[in-house]
């Protein structure tokens, strides 16, 4: 049985890789999207990571669409209590933004697309600078204080902002956030690594990282001469471009050859090994791409492994 971890300073115990809701009722319908979502539970992961926006950005979606499917998969399954379910506010189009009433009314339309009656962990999305910390904070600690929403989180955050939110948190008594959500993996280190993580180290946050395998790069898919059929390929083939990109790949199938592992699965493993990362995020379309995902909760690399590919991706 793959150990859980905890969250932050939270009592939330998460399987080391959250599943990216992002694909649901996007690039996987609802028939794919309940068989990964089986698959994945069924291997032990009880981590599923969603927002209220996705997938607005497909034509003919209105956002939610992903919450939509998981609610009704919770529905179908009955697995409610078996689950931590986090999602996000701020990016529907309906819901924009940070304002305390537009995050009261968000909350509200996810837990009805969700049929839950509590969000586990519920995370601001994307700051917007221009609101007080103290009006994000206090809806926030509202829907806390209903029972809406057990843990707080943030995403796409400075530095200054998370610590203005964190130390109002202690100085009120208010919600205070147990988790980060930043943009993090080997070919994307500098948003997190410096100011942002050291706020997150000093104030016990767990580290949940968005696009952990750089939209698929990671997954060693993406070569020169290669074409991939996904929604995703050219975000991820940019990084074919970049000495980084190929320094990255070149360790990475060293070490995944070493080890009888996928380039995925190292990938991950090396992210999920770094100082404030609980859980990173992964998204699968198909079962078939689970088990690679899946298999970080058992490959632990040696010290050498980690600094091969800190070096190959400083």
């Amino acid at each position: 049985m793959t150990s859980l971890r905890s969250l932050g300073s939270s009592d939330l115990e998460v399987f080391p890789l959250a599943l990216g809701g992002n694909v649901f009722g996007w690039t996987a319908d609802e028939a794919a999207s309940f068989a990964v979502l089986d698959a994945y539970t069924a291997a032990g992961g009880n981590f599923i990571d969603t927002a209220d926006s996705y997938s607005a950005w497909v034509e003919g979606n209105e956002g939610g669409e992903s919450e939509t499917v998981i609610g009704r998969w919770l529905a179908a399954r009955g697995r409610r209590d078996d689950v931590v379910i986090a999602t996000k506010v701020s990016q529907h189009p309906r819901y924009q933004g940070l304002s305390a009433d537009n995050i009261k009314a968000a909350a509200d339309a996810s837990l009805q697309r969700l049929g839950t009656d509590h969000i586990d962990l519920y995370y601001t999305h994307f700051d917007q600078p221009d609101v007080p910390v103290e009006e994000i904070i206090g809806a926030l600690d509202e829907l806390v204080r209903a029972g809406k929403v057990r843990y707080i989180a943030a995403s796409n955050i400075t530095p200054a902002r998370l610590q203005e939110s964190l130390d109002l948190s202690d100085r009120e008594g208010l919600a205070r956030y147990v988790a980060l959500q930043p943009h993090y993996n080997l070919v994307s280190r500098d948003t997190y690594e410096g100011a942002l993580e050291q706020v997150a180290s000093r104030a016990g946050l767990g580290a949940v990282p968005y696009y952990a395998l750089a939209s698929g790069f990671l997954t060693g898919k993406y070569r020169t001469g290669v074409t991939v059929d996904s929604a995703r390929a050219q975000g991820a083939a940019r990084h074919l471009e970049t000495a980084r990109g190929q320094a990255v790949l070149t360790a990475l199938d060293e070490i995944a050859k070493e080890r009888d592992a996928q380039v995925a699965t190292v990938a991950l493993a090396w992210l999920a090994a770094q100082p404030t990362v609980t859980a990173p995020i992964a998204s699968a379309r198909t079962v078939e791409q689970l088990p690679a995902l899946l298999a970080v909760a058992d490959l632990e690399l040696t010290e050498s492994e980690l600094q091969r590919l800190g070096r190959a991706s400083a």
